[in-house]
């Protein structure tokens, strides 16, 4: 039976962030607010438990699952080759809805579907989810609905869809807004821009003008 917390009353945010980090080790999948959608994460170093996120959503393994970390500084640990453009995007637009595609390091044991030695990653601009984050490491994180539906900015309608494949709901009221975060490959050596979201060429290119756009 899934448990849901209101993190806007003090008691219940600290019971809900304390089930939803025991919940993540024991490998169970979680909702979470973000500054963009609501999202269903898992223990990003449980290849099970990706899984299970993967199945609850109807998603396949050629979409792969982002992962959301609560600190720059986690990177160090997770990503290869990362250039001073992408620290310098790091720097400038995170915590924020700004993915980064970045190399990972090849000694991760993680499985996170079809990534081709890539992964999704950002930190996000919510005080709940870096909370949680910041408590249980990084996390592989997806919009928290079944694929094909919109994706839920509260946390009623993530639960009318993932219902009780989730055990720990985090309930953060509603999010600001469905615009979804802008990706960024910096896999090779100029950023591209793979999906303009939240934030656009224009601002992305003030801090890194050698910015190209995908096809």
């Amino acid at each position: 039976m899934a448990r849901r917390y209101d993190t806007n009353d003090a008691t219940d945010r600290t019971t809900g962030l304390r089930e939803a980090a025991s919940a993540v080790r024991r490998g169970e999948l979680v909702v979470l607010p973000t500054d963009t959608v609501y999202g269903v994460g898992a223990d990003a170093f449980s290849s099970e438990a990706v899984a299970d996120l993967l199945e609850a959503k109807g998603r396949g393994r050629n979409m792969p699952t982002p992962v959301l970390i609560g600190s720059p500084n986690t990177l160090h640990g997770l990503v290869t080759d990362f250039s001073e453009m992408a620290w310098e995007l790091v720097d400038a637009f995170w915590p924020g809805a700004l993915t980064l595609v970045a190399k990972h390091q090849p000694s991760l044991q993680w499985d996170l579907g079809d990534t081709r030695g890539t992964v999704a990653i950002r930190m996000p601009l919510h005080p709940v989810a870096i909370e949680l984050l910041t408590e249980v490491g990084p996390m592989a994180v997806s919009s928290a609905n079944l694929t094909g539906h919109p994706a839920p900015e509260d946390c009623d309608a993530a639960q009318e869809m993932l219902g009780d494949s989730i055990s720990v709901y985090l309930d953060g009221g509603p999010t600001p807004g469905i615009v979804p975060s802008s990706i960024v490959d910096v896999t090779g050596k100029v950023p591209v821009l793979l999906r303009e979201g939240a934030l656009s060429a224009e601002e992305l290119r003030k801090v890194v003008p050698d910015l190209e756009v995908a096809n």
